[in-house]
């Protein structure tokens, strides 16, 4: 945890945000995996950390905006837990840690809940993502628990995006903790990567260090020859020459804050004249893009930026043809990068999404397209001092999106179809970084990681 005060603060600014009613925030509990006492490894709820900072099962945190008072509801455990888990600190103890004094047990919530609702007071939860807490708000709030997501306060909601979007000195250095951990995975990996390896050999390695030097990964690892497939988990491949091997893995903090890094390495270690030129395209793609990270800046305007440069050096390729611009206003250029640059990262590696994409990186005055490729960016207001984002472009050759929109000919005076026969085996190069806005510019987090053809190249041998 950090210092009580950091959630004091926090509380203290959220109570002048929300001006009546009270708020609930319910901690995770344990998952099962296979049988009640076999659980998944525990997370707690991200907004509750946040706010409350205990990372243990069983707890509500509650926020009373009239009164200005903050409760916590937990139970101490009994001689059965003592027994498995050892002497545990008392709630009172637990609650005092994050600057709490007032606490009680959890079957205690109900009547405070049920005297809210008698008083028609308003009732702020966040959308909750997990079966158990929609379950629990539908029996505290005597309403249908299929409704707990729409039911959400969007009051609440945008109050603690405001807050959680500008990330506190005390945030970007466990950030950067997470991302210098990430630097000895993602090197790891490039270190491995040579012919007749199993991919399995080289994700068990990398999680393994994750779980090593923090609280394990921020995501399930991508790491794979088949780099088309964007959010590819299997790991079956044995790796051969002439492949790519996508690596797309972040380490959480004890805390848990995220790293996200994506690098992309020859099997073998060096890399062939087809694989530099799109590698090259992509590379200058992120680092183009981070260089012109700043205030004020719409992530839409930089997502825009590296696909235009992805365009022009696809077309001086000979892959795409035609005016750059035309293309990338048509959506052309989708069908090689049919994603967003990148997104928000702190507590989560995609940060608040459970909050709702559209209320963390849309407005009134900004929409979100409905074109294909740009619909699944996840941001794109300006950059504030204090946003944390990840600046990802790729370049990818995915068989049945080319088949797809060749067979319609679709875009066929912006791409050279008959061209992209040649470049089918690099599968997909992904290069990805984390990236403080600074109040007059940005800033790279953590130890850099390889990334240059030269870089990697030399890390390999």
């Amino acid at each position: 945890m950090f210092k009580s005060e950091v959630y004091i603060r926090r509380r203290e600014e959220l109570h002048k945000k929300i001006k009546s009613g009270i708020a609930l925030f319910i901690g995770n509990i344990e998952a099962s995996m296979n049988y009640p006492d076999n659980t998944y490894h525990f997370r707690q709820d991200s907004d509750f950390l946040y706010y409350f900072g205990l990372d243990m099962p069983g707890f509500t945190g509650y926020m009373d905006f009239d009164s200005g008072k903050d409760k916590i509801f937990g139970n101490d455990v009994d001689m059965d837990d003592i027994i498995w888990m050892g002497p545990q600190p008392t709630i009172k103890e637990l609650a005092l840690k994050c600057g709490i004094s007032d606490t009680a047990p959890v079957n205690k919530l109900e009547d405070a809940v049920r005297d809210a609702l008698s008083k028609k007071r308003k009732i702020h939860f966040l959308p909750p993502y997990r079966g158990e807490t929609k379950m629990t708000l539908g029996k505290l709030l005597k309403e249908n628990p299929c409704q707990m997501k729409t039911n959400a306060s969007v009051d609440l909601i945008k109050a603690v995006i405001s807050m959680r979007s500008i990330k506190e000195k005390v945030e970007i250095d466990e950030i950067e903790k997470a991302v210098d951990i990430a630097y000895e995975m993602h090197v790891t990996a490039m270190k491995m990567c040579k012919q007749g390896v199993r991919e399995q050999d080289i994700f068990g390695m990398i999680e393994g260090i994750a779980l090593a030097k923090g609280g394990g990964t921020s995501f399930p690892i991508i790491l794979s020859t088949n780099g088309q497939t964007l959010h590819n988990h299997s790991h079956g491949n044995i790796l051969s020459k002439g492949k790519m091997m996508v690596t797309d893995a972040g380490a959480e903090t004890n805390l848990h804050y995220a790293s996200d890094i994506t690098r992309t390495t020859p099997v073998g270690g060096r890399f062939n004249e087809k694989q530099k030129n799109i590698y090259e395209i992509v590379l200058k793609a992120n680092t183009e893009a981070i260089k012109a990270t700043k205030p004020g800046m719409s992530n839409r305007d930089l997502h825009f930026m590296a696909c235009t440069i992805l365009t022009t050096e696809l077309k001086a390729l000979g892959l795409m043809k035609g005016d750059v611009d035309e293309a990338v206003a048509a959506g052309a250029h989708a069908l090689f990068m049919p994603h967003g640059l990148g997104h928000m990262m702190g507590l989560d590696v995609h940060d608040m999404e459970a909050l709702g994409e559209n209320f963390i990186g849309y407005n009134e005055e900004v929409k979100r397209s409905e074109q294909f490729g740009t619909a699944f960016l996840r941001f794109a207001l300006p950059y504030k001092p204090g946003h944390v984002f990840t600046v990802e472009p790729g370049c990818y050759f995915i068989p049945e999106l080319i088949d797809k929109w060749k067979a319609e000919g679709k875009f066929k005076e912006f791409i050279n179809y008959t061209k992209l026969d040649g470049y089918m085996s690099i599968g997909g190069i992904r290069i990805e970084d984390n990236v403080l806005i600074t109040e007059k510019g940005h800033k790279l987090l953590g130890k850099p990681i390889p990334k240059t053809i030269k870089e990697v190249e030399s890390v390999c041998s």
